[in-house]
């Protein structure tokens, strides 16, 4: 390891920190219309490649492959985010992330309570699996993961930070599965951490179109399904250390 990349993830970084490459949307082979191509293995090494820090795996309606990444993440000196973005009952698409995989496997069992039963068709959507470290197939999600989830954006908010998580809605400047596409404003009483918006604009463009918006924290993230559009765009982060502490703190002060 170089002396920078020494630096830069050290548990010691200096009272100023580090300032670290995220990119905090990132689907698996799990989700549907993820590549098959996605598998932990795969996505660890390139976001190395790309020159990542910290990435988040955020598969549709599902956690079922987040360990994996984790497990991986950590032999390679990748600090790996668990998480999943949620398709509320609007069909507003919301990332939500957890602090360690106890709460992962609680929130698993919220979305396995209030995702129909419907079974998932992988001739229109894909096939839905995880994986292990070998890219060997070891489940498979017969329920649809694309599809919304019985329960409003409000109740899953509640629901995440709760249990100490993060809640942010995903991509709000497109023109589906938006909050802006889906609600047509963002509900006053609302509790999130931040806002998310996709590659398609910039934080200054969003807010001359919203300025009620100025002001707000925002991540910006790749929302990858391919393996080349991982780390297509990132959010810098500053922090002490790559650990769940620092991470809230740095959304905090976006």
């Amino acid at each position: 390891m170089d002396s920078e990349s020494f630096i830069r993830n050290s548990s010691f970084r200096g009272r100023g920190g580090c300032t670290f490459k995220a990119d905090l949307h990132i689907h698996t082979c799990l989700s549907p219309c993820g590549d098959l191509e996605m598998s932990p293995q795969n996505i660890i090494r390139t976001a190395k490649e790309k020159g990542l820090d910290i990435i988040a795996i955020t598969d549709h309606n599902s956690t079922r492959n987040v360990r994996t990444c984790m497990e991986l993440g950590k032999k390679k000196n990748l600090f790996v985010i668990g998480g999943c973005e949620v398709n509320t009952q609007e069909e507003v698409h919301c990332l939500a992330y957890f602090p360690d995989l106890e709460k992962l496997d609680e929130f698993q069992n919220f979305l396995d309570e209030h995702l129909p039963d419907i079974k998932n068709n992988p001739d229109i959507f894909g096939h839905q699996v995880a994986v292990d470290e070998d890219d060997n197939i070891i489940y498979e999600e017969e329920k649809a993961l694309i599809m919304a989830l019985d329960i409003d954006i409000e109740s899953v908010s509640e629901k995440v930070l709760s249990m100490g998580g993060i809640f942010i809605p995903a991509h709000i400047d497109r023109s589906k599965n938006s909050i802006f596409s889906q609600l047509g404003f963002i509900p006053f009483d609302l509790k999130y951490n931040a806002l998310e918006i996709s590659w398609r604009t910039t934080v200054e463009k969003l807010t001359e179109k919203y300025p009620k918006l100025t002001g707000k924290r925002f991540i910006l993230s790749s929302d990858a399904h391919y393996p080349e559009d991982i780390g297509k765009v990132h959010t810098k982060l500053k922090m002490e250390k790559t650990d769940w502490e620092s991470f809230v703190k740095a959304i905090h002060r976006l």
